[in-house]
């Protein structure tokens, strides 16, 4: 195989990855705020109350192994607090989603894709079939897509560095690819 043919390889699979993973983001979101799993609006008190318990492999399922649990619980008690981590979790995730499926800002969409996973990961501390859960996936892809530049494939972000804006702000590499 020639040099090019590798290169465009790479770059379709690389703008796959980002849509797919923006596209499961963003249905994430859309789920949460359309309701479409049903009941009443979407609220992480169930969540951060109860499934922050963890698990680890033989483990009894009744017993708490998350040594961070207290602190997801006192979220789900705190009203300001679950606001706004309600607020952030549904509006995370469409922009996330978004962003993603565009490719524009991939990068920093990337990251905040990672560092969403990472929060609900800790939380969540379930290794009961091992620590490749699907939070540290979901992760891993989103680690892999900022790495890439994957916005710079089949995205916005190859027309947007081109604006002259952005060429006399080259900080905004940074979000940006």
């Amino acid at each position: 195989m020639n040099e090019k043919s590798e290169v465009t390889r790479f770059e379709k699979g690389v703008g796959l990855l980002r849509i797919t993973l923006g596209a499961g983001f963003l249905y994430a979101g859309l789920e949460k705020v359309l309701r479409l799993g049903g009941g009443g609006p979407f609220n992480a008190a169930g969540f951060l109350k109860f499934a922050t318990g963890g698990a680890l492999p033989g483990s009894d399922p009744k017993a708490i192994v998350n040594p961070t649990r207290d602190f997801w619980v006192s979220l789900a008690g705190n009203a300001d607090a679950l606001s706004a981590i309600n607020f952030l979790v549904q509006f995370g995730e469409i922009a996330i989603g978004v962003a993603l499926i565009l490719g524009l800002a991939t990068r920093f969409a990337g990251i905040c894709g990672v560092v969403m996973m990472a929060a609900f990961y800790i939380a969540n501390w379930s290794f009961a079939t091992g620590p490749f859960n699907e939070q540290f996936m979901y992760g891993i892809l989103a680690a892999v897509v900022a790495y890439t530049g994957a916005g710079e494939h089949y995205g916005l972000d190859e027309i947007v560095e081109r604006l002259s804006f952005v060429k006399q702000h080259p900080r905004l590499r940074f979000v940006l690819e």
